[in-house]
């Protein structure tokens, strides 16, 4: 128990970064989706940033998660640090030569020929943001979380306060401000670059030795990574990176605005889930020599599901409320939402159960789970976006991340087994299941939005008591735990 609290209070530090900044970058919706002229103009940020995360996995392959398991197992870790940046940054700084040399006929490919410098741009920051990712796994390994979070939220803070000027501030008060989508793209460009000036002090303790035998070893460990990492990304944004090529263009461009700006209602999971990320990526690779490790590995996961469950329920019964963040245009899309959060569950539980293979090496599974999932994934989203266009993409997502965790959890099984509890965990998926329907057909007989909350907070109440009641009594919390057992 006193590692789930270590656990717990990581994940609580973690997630005020991934908390505060997911509510910061709410913000930049309203921001975006009430001030550009067009839902295909944020179809084109959407656009934009789906392929920045595909080509971020591709640049960094795979090597945060191998900085943790080589850190923690090698004699001279620094040299794994070094390694480890030498080889991301020599990738990163060829790939931004490569396409900045070739940027009119990249442009054209990918279907931005006016505007080149849209990809000129966003390929300086991934090539920036791959070598950061090592950088900031450092700061993770050494435990430096209050530093990570500060990095994190001086990124934030500085493009929440750029967007805000460019979009709202300037406009008011510059009738001749024209709003383009180039803004948001240059403030990103400057936030990134003023975060790697931060990291000069952990530049300046990396003894940059390029070790081979580590360089050997470091490829054969992390290319199925880079696989898992391929396939888990077009997982996230196959569906953003087909609807403006499956469908016409500019058709294909208005879905993905209204697409995404439906998903960044359900990103509350995403938050949920990277925060744990972060704390437990670390402290599995810290728990391999204990030998309660697997007993704790399955309350993490337990624990991982009732709060994600949680999380669900919450946002569902305050829909009503959350769905103004963006536009009423957008609203048309809110269905997606449910299916969108489900989907982010399994992606999280799929996550928790990767580790199996991480520790015993042998990542090579991650790359066939990922793979079968991508598939489906894939084959979902061609076979009905010309039919159904963005909700093709939301259950596509949902296919995928289901075939992904189920295969990951009864070969795991077999290879090496872990006593979940399975009967709790389907308990909890059960009653969110009847509390979310039960929800719906009371509030569908409604139309006051407070009344709807007011059934939703009965709901959100009844799921924490049952789970205050059977598995985190008060007095097991962290911090508030003390005033009860007084």
């Amino acid at each position: 128990m006193a590692n789930i609290r270590g656990l717990i209070k990581d994940t609580a530090i973690y997630g005020l970064s991934s908390i505060v900044g997911r509510f910061l970058n709410y913000l930049l919706v309203p921001l975006y989706t009430y001030t550009l002229k067009s839902c295909a103009d944020y179809g084109i940020v959407n656009d934009l940033y789906a392929m920045t995360a595909m080509v971020l996995v591709v640049l960094t392959f795979g090597m945060e998660t191998t900085f943790f398991r080589f850190m923690n197992k090698e004699e001279r870790p620094m040299h794994v640090m070094s390694t480890a940046l030498i080889m991301v940054g020599t990738v990163s700084a060829v790939f931004v030569a490569v396409v900045l040399l070739l940027l009119p006929h990249v442009a054209q490919l990918l279907g931005y020929e006016e505007h080149p410098w849209y990809i000129g741009m966003m390929t300086i920051i991934v090539g920036m943001d791959a070598f950061q990712a090592i950088l900031f796994s450092y700061l993770r390994y050494k435990k430096k979380a209050i530093k990570f979070v500060t990095f994190k939220m001086l990124f934030i803070i500085m493009s929440c306060l750029g967007n805000l000027t460019a979009y709202a501030i300037i406009p008011k008060y510059v009738e001749s401000w024209e709003i383009t989508v180039t803004y948001t793209i240059v403030i990103n460009l400057i936030c990134t670059s003023v975060i790697m000036l931060c990291f000069v002090k952990e530049l300046r303790e990396c003894p940059w030795r390029f070790d081979s035998g580590y360089c050997r070893a470091m490829l054969r460990y992390t290319w199925p990574l880079l696989i898992l990492g391929i396939a888990g990304i077009l997982n996230q944004v196959a569906g953003q990176l087909m609807l403006p090529r499956v469908l016409p263009r500019d058709e294909g461009r208005t879905a993905l605005g209204i697409y995404g700006a439906c998903v960044k209602v359900a990103m509350v999971m995403a938050m949920i889930t990277q925060a744990f990320r972060y704390a437990y990526e670390p402290f599995v690779f810290a728990q391999t020599k204990e030998r309660d490790s697997k007993e704790t590995y399955a309350m993490g996961m337990k624990f991982f599901v009732i709060f994600t469950l949680f999380a669900f329920i919450c946002v569902m019964a305050y829909m009503p409320l959350l769905q103004h963040i963006v536009d009423a245009k957008y609203r048309v899309g809110m269905d997606i939402v449910p299916i969108v959060m489900a989907a982010e569950i399994m992606m999280g539980i799929y996550f928790n159960l990767s580790f199996w293979y991480k520790l015993i090496d042998k990542t090579i599974w991650g790359a066939v789970f990922s793979l079968a999932g991508c598939v489906v994934l894939i084959a979902v989203n061609l076979l009905f976006i010309p039919r159904y266009g963005y909700m093709a993409c939301a259950w596509a997502g949902f296919a995928g991340y289901f075939t992904s965790m189920t295969l990951s959890y009864f070969v795991g099984q077999r290879k090496n087994k872990i006593d979940y509890d399975m009967k709790s965990i389907g308990m909890y998926v059960l009653i969110t299941c009847v509390l979310y329907a039960i929800m719906q057909y009371t509030t569908s007989q409604v139309e006051s939005p407070v009344v709807k909350m007011a059934i939703g907070t009965v709901v959100v109440i009844l799921f924490l008591a049952h789970v205050l009641y059977h598995d985190l009594p008060p007095r097991n919390i962290p911090v508030i735990g003390k005033y009860f057992r007084k």
